[in-house]
């Protein structure tokens, strides 16, 4: 069987409601999917988020891939969406922050300045972690999340929780001391 016949297979399969048969779509379109976003994001950890995102939608509208579609183009479309959303999003987020600074701004800026800096270092150096190991830090150190709790919400071993927690807080307190010694 082609390619192409393969997909075909697996879609109608899935439109069926085969999630098997939709797991083998994701196999089979995850790594170009991820190529292609990160080339457009720029960003690994948001190109991953983005792609996960993808995959939710598309099982969601599976049923509306009509016959012969591609696809990968299919995937590809809806993935582009997804990171148009997520970069107006960001921009109207920017924004927001922008009018709050030049309302409230002018005579307390100076004095919280300081916090201002802090909380761009963090996030800085939190986007600098892998995904998985952010995502471990965020719930168990910023939203705390016990170490179990965190493991059943991202459906990791607890040993693997501990060891990113471990790792994270380890590569944020670096990143932190880096820009204490900059700024």
């Amino acid at each position: 069987m082609s390619p192409d016949g393969l997909d075909e297979a697996l879609v109608a399969d899935a439109q069926a409601g085969s999630t098997a048969a939709f797991a083998r779509l994701v196999e089979r379109h995850q790594q170009a999917l991820r190529a292609f976003l990160r080339r457009t994001c720029g960003d690994w950890a948001s190109a991953d988020d983005l792609a996960q995102e993808t995959f939710l939608t598309a099982w969601s509208e599976i049923g509306r891939l009509t016959s012969g579609r591609s696809v990968r183009a299919w995937l590809c479309g809806i993935g582009y969406r997804k990171h148009l959303s997520a970069r107006r999003s960001h921009a109207r987020d920017r924004a927001r922050e922008a009018r709050y600074e030049a309302d409230h701004g002018s005579g307390g800026a100076q004095a919280n300045r300081p916090m201002a800096d802090e909380r761009l270092a963090l996030e800085g150096a939190m986007a600098m972690l892998p995904s998985e190991q952010r995502a471990c830090v965020a719930l168990c150190l910023a939203a705390d999340f016990s170490h179990a709790e965190a493991a059943e919400t991202l459906g990791l071993p607890l040993g693997t929780v501990k060891s990113h927690v471990a790792r994270g807080r380890t590569r944020l307190l670096q990143a932190l001391r880096g820009a204490d010694e900059r700024g």
